[in-house]
């Protein structure tokens, strides 16, 4: 396994072609929220990007977009570990827009939803960061860190149907210690020891087994493999 993986790992990392001076790096918007002026209809959208520095070697960090229908503007939603330790809260708001480059990272697209019911699922996706259970805590490993928000997120409202990366670090760890829980895209079920072993079953997730917080698998319904650090392997 690993004379297969420490390869696949090195070529991952060989593409991730991030600014050293991070802090530096372009945080101006990707082009792929529709601009409110333009589009009335309600909007939700999830991103993953590149994390800063080594953890970008190993993982994204992700965070949801929304815009209910005639809204002039979006509200982001997301989980940074900046300053918590000083007393600021985890769950940020609008730090940035919508699709923003996350420090020279171009985030992927996760889920894009629009236009009918979407109105009640932002609705849903409110009253989930409302009851995220560690809005003053974060942890990069193995968790409570913004994967972790957006699997809650994810797991309270199923009719998102997210589908998180393998690369996701943080994902499975399930909220108060749980050892049990629905997948992310809710459409699973999963086994989860404190996000530092445990397997996972689902339609949309496919199959992943857990171990120390990086994530292998397989999908089976869009075929590919899942590898830490690499990500998908197959079909989009």
């Amino acid at each position: 396994m690993a004379l297969v993986l420490l390869p696949l790992l090195a070529a991952s990392c060989s593409t991730l072609q991030r600014d050293p001076n991070w802090w530096a790096a372009r945080r101006d918007p990707s082009g792929q929220a529709p601009d409110p002026a333009t589009t009335p209809e309600a909007v939700i959208q999830v991103y993953a990007a590149r994390a800063v520095g080594l953890k970008g070697l190993l993982g994204v960090h992700t965070w949801i977009a929304l815009k209910p229908a005639g809204a002039d503007e979006y509200a982001r939603y997301e989980v940074m570990g900046w300053g918590v330790g000083r007393g600021a809260p985890a769950i940020r708001v609008n730090r940035t827009g919508p699709d923003n480059y996350w420090f020279g990272s171009k985030p992927s697209l996760l889920v894009d939803r629009r236009g009918a019911g979407v109105d009640e699922l932002i609705a849903k996706v409110e009253a989930a960061v409302a009851a995220y259970p560690y809005p003053n805590t974060y942890r990069t490993w193995p968790g409570p860190n913004s994967n972790t928000f957006t699997a809650y997120i994810g797991r309270a409202v199923p009719g998102l149907r997210l589908r998180l990366p393998p690369t996701a670090v943080g994902k499975d760890y399930l909220p108060n210690g749980a050892p049990a829980g629905l997948t992310p895209s809710g459409t699973g079920v999963q086994l989860s020891l404190l996000g530092l072993a445990g397997v996972l079953v689902g339609w949309d997730d496919g199959i992943e087994v857990n171990l120390l917080g990086l994530s292998f698998g397989v999908d089976l319904v869009r075929p590919a493999l899942k590898l830490p650090g690499v990500g998908r392997l197959g079909v989009p």
